[in-house]
């Protein structure tokens, strides 16, 4: 599939995250099935991040996207009742800006987050998921230090006024995983057919593989609110957090 293309598309999503709009082609399309576009910006969801939703434009008629499913192609999953666009269509694309910044603030966010427990208290990931403006991670911590959850908050919002870089960059495998600590997970969720790796890096603080979408500095995503720690077992916390 490669990272910047799936199937028949394009994905502008992850060539430029900023695009909120574009024109493109209609390359398959069934209300059941969905609607195939040979360019989206679309984000289709994956790595705890959701599907983005937005409208298709054309000839004067609107077709709301209310999210995405992944096959041999990306479908667009029209509102039932919508019409769908027939194949040939040309049509503008727009995703729902307010729902995807607030998403990308959040995953950036959880990268923060990530790396501050990586680097001060040595743990790896062990699930997460995010809605916009709020999220969880779990953490592979068997002993939470005193004062943690203020500590963590008081971290993490010291990288984001930092405003560090924020870098996404496509590598060969061998050559992403070579680079140290790049799976921040206790297990390896790279598919093992994968030839091409996306990383992102937080310069100074976090690198990783991911696919999602991501602000430019970390000073964008704004102030993070540790809401609570939970234990989730002998070893396992979760951290839940918001935007504030």
């Amino acid at each position: 599939m490669g990272v910047t293309r799936h199937g028949r598309t394009d994905r502008l999503d992850l060539l430029d995250p900023t695009l909120r709009e574009w024109e493109c082609t209609v390359v398959a399309a069934d209300p059941e099935t969905g609607i195939v576009l040979d360019r989206s910006a679309f984000y289709p969801g994956g790595g705890g991040q959701p599907p983005d939703h937005g409208v298709l434009l054309w000839q004067g008629v609107q077709t709301r996207i209310a999210g995405t499913r992944k096959g041999d192609d990306l479908y667009l999953i029209p509102v039932e009742g919508d019409p769908v666009p027939p194949v040939g269509t040309q049509v503008v694309g727009a995703v729902e800006d307010e729902r995807r910044s607030l998403l990308m603030r959040t995953h950036s966010g959880l990268h923060i987050l990530c790396g501050v427990v990586f680097r001060d208290f040595g743990a790896l990931v062990t699930g997460g998921n995010m809605e916009p403006g709020e999220a969880r991670m779990d953490f592979n911590l068997p002993e939470v230090p005193g004062e943690f959850k203020a500590r963590l908050e008081e971290l993490v919002n010291a990288e984001i006024m930092a405003d560090r870089k924020v870098v996404t960059k496509v590598l060969a495998r061998d050559e992403a995983l070579a680079l140290p600590d790049i799976i921040r997970t206790q297990s390896n969720l790279i598919p093992a057919d994968e030839a091409e790796i996306r990383i992102v890096d937080i310069v100074g603080l976090d690198v990783q593989a991911d696919g999602g979408t991501h602000v430019a500095s970390t000073a964008a995503v704004g102030k993070v609110q540790v809401v609570k720690v939970e234990s989730k077992g002998k070893a396992n916390r979760r951290v839940r957090v918001r935007l504030v």
